[in-house]
């Protein structure tokens, strides 16, 4: 799993997939899904053993059970049964359909040893956005955002939504420390796609990059119902893939480079509809960093997985309040700051 995590990020559609090979309690091959099209993380852990003619008596560990289906690669089973792996040490079954269990009768009809389900709830809670799209046809989506201490994500002054920037003369509101910052990048880095309302595009212009952090820019989604946003917003630059949805029927015609317009109904079951357009583009997991009304229309349509709420030391004492979630949490310190992290199981 830990070799497994250099695929975030990457891989995606693919899951981030971990291999290790034993042979004499010796580690001597190891893999991680490369990027997506390139070789998974079996392939990679077997050519990264130096000496072949020992795999027959090796043992390969592997988070995910090995695909049984031609994609942008083969099957990475049919390799193991080619070079007829002594052992393999499974995670979890793949509930991919394409999959769910092939992988390992093929193995099993090639009388290769198995263990399944070692660390298996660890397993997956590492391929949980994999599982998500799998089972639930949606991506896997975590609400962020930051409060003060007495519960609030903007002052009074910006309650009507007047842009920060010009309230404050450049310079923007930061409840959290620069470390708490840093790790929301890093965050980035790993999910798919992130996600703020019209609201939040007027008032901070957000460039939703990765600048604190190495890693891919995640794909930009702007909730735009009426188009409000000027073509000069960082989130309309065509830096980025961003994907706009509103509710205009001329969106076809505004589509340029990497902005895409998507067209929706927002009268209601606005969080589902979101979704389907995510997974019309294959997005796998998605930040939810908007607004009070943005993340609170997740919460209350139960379309969310995880929440992380970062409090910070100032208090604002009127103005928007956070959102609320009805959920135990875990507590992390950052310096200053406090990470609550919820999971809705």
């Amino acid at each position: 799993m830990q070799i497994a995590k250099n695929g975030f990020g990457t891989s995606r559609p693919n899951p981030a997939v971990g291999a290790v090979i034993v042979h004499q309690n010796k580690i001597i091959g190891e893999g991680f899904t490369s990027p997506y099209g390139g070789n998974h993380a079996e392939v990679n852990a077997i050519n990264a053993v130096k000496n072949k003619t020992v795999l027959n008596e090796a043992t390969i560990y592997v988070t995910l059970e090995p695909c049984a289906h031609f994609g942008k690669t083969p099957p990475c089973a049919d390799l193991i049964v080619q070079h007829r792996l002594k052992q393999v040490v499974i995670g979890t079954v793949d509930s991919n359909s394409l999959v769910a269990g092939k992988g390992i009768e093929r193995l099993r009809n090639a009388e290769i040893d198995l263990i399944v389900g070692v660390l298996e709830d660890e397993c997956k809670v590492h391929h949980k956005r994999f599982f998500t799209v799998q089972e639930k046809n949606r991506p896997f989506i975590i609400l962020k955002w930051a409060e003060t201490k007495d519960g609030f994500l903007y002052p009074e002054f910006v309650s009507g939504f007047n842009k920060v920037q010009k309230e404050l003369q450049g310079e923007p509101i930061w409840i959290s420390n620069q470390y708490s910052q840093q790790l929301v990048h890093k965050l980035r880095s790993k999910e798919h796609a992130i996600l703020v309302g019209t609201n939040t595009a007027l008032a901070d212009n957000p460039k939703l990059n990765v600048r604190s952090w190495t890693g891919e820019n995640p794909v930009r989604v702007v909730l735009d119902r009426t188009l409000r946003i000027p073509k000069t917003a960082n989130v309309l630059d065509g830096s980025v893939k961003t994907i706009v949805i509103t509710e205009t029927k001329i969106v076809h015609k505004e589509s340029r480079n990497s902005v895409i317009f998507e067209a929706i109904d927002f009268s209601e079951n606005l969080a589902q509809q979101i979704c389907d357009v995510l997974q019309k583009h294959n997005i796998q997991s998605l930040i939810v960093e908007g607004g009070a009304q943005t993340l609170q229309t997740f919460i209350d349509e139960d379309l969310w997985d995880e929440a992380l709420v970062f409090v910070g030391e100032n208090t604002f004492k009127t103005g928007i309040k956070s959102p609320k979630i009805n959920k135990n949490y875990t507590v992390e310190n950052i310096q200053s700051n406090v990470l609550k992290k919820y999971r809705n199981d």
